[in-house]
């Protein structure tokens, strides 16, 4: 059995032992794979294993024994799952790995926006509180979380994790989600276009899927508060980048942060 691992860096730059997976077959590992080189790479392979290397329709079709298609991380959209189901190859991702880093990734991004601490932080160091008039300074408004409002857009694993913590600062949490959850009673379910004009905070943690992309366009942008935050831990194409920024000029959002993958 042969197994190609197409880009393992991202999983183990160098800390991890790739020992057990040797122990299964002839096994290449590959610190990064660029598209063109999937085929030739695993030319052979019974199982390709991909954190971010895409593959696509025409790989799997040019992939004759290929049998499954291990994706090391959540989101599995770099993966034509339609392909592989036509081929009968089985297609797995790790769906809890992150689900509290994620949550913590969430947090640090919105307190930075509402306190901006690494500025004032910087600003201290260079002299700025020493200078002022008064005991205190702040370049930027200082954001209280408790009693404000966070929408969070799609109820799983990371979602549920975030509306708890927000739950400790003290916020009212609205959310949504593409299947019925059960949730505490302190969460309320409502739909879109509800979340975006109540929410001061919304979060984005749903998959990248045809139904998801571009979910964030000029309408629902134009929906929310003009100083509410958005940020979004999931997948950048959740939002339409030409809408984005006119929206954010327009009503002078105070931050729009998203993680590129």
């Amino acid at each position: 059995m042969k197994i190609v691992v197409l880009d393992g860096f991202t999983l183990n730059p160098g800390d991890l032992s790739w020992d057990e997976l040797k122990s299964l077959g002839d096994c290449e590992i590959y610190d990064r794979t660029p598209p063109e080189e999937v085929v030739k790479r695993a030319a052979d392979a019974e199982i390709v294993l991909t954190n971010k290397a895409p593959v696509t329709r025409e790989s799997i079709l040019a992939l004759p024994r290929l049998k499954y298609i291990g994706v090391l991380a959540t989101g599995y959209n770099i993966v034509n799952t339609a392909a592989a189901r036509e081929r009968d190859i089985l297609v797995t991702n790790v769906p809890t790995y992150g689900t509290r880093s994620v949550a913590q990734h969430t947090f640090a991004l919105l307190l930075e926006l509402t306190q901006h601490a690494g500025h004032h932080a910087q600003t201290v160091r260079d002299g700025r509180w020493t200078k002022s008039s008064d005991f205190c300074y702040w370049d930027f408004p200082l954001v209280e979380l408790d009693g404000l409002t966070m929408g969070i857009v799609g109820y799983g694993r990371i979602g549920k994790a975030v509306a708890e913590l927000a739950a400790a600062f003290g916020m009212k949490v609205l959310a949504t989600s593409a299947t019925p959850k059960h949730a505490p009673a302190n969460i309320q379910f409502t739909d879109l276009a509800t979340l975006f004009r109540q929410s001061d905070v919304i979060s984005l943690h749903c998959p990248l899927t045809p139904q998801t992309k571009n979910l964030l366009n000029k309408e629902r942008l134009g929906l929310m508060k003009p100083t509410a935050f958005l940020l979004n831990t999931s997948r950048g194409a959740l939002i339409d980048e030409q809408a984005a920024p006119d929206a954010n000029r327009d009503r002078q959002r105070a931050g729009l942060h998203r993680r590129r993958t």
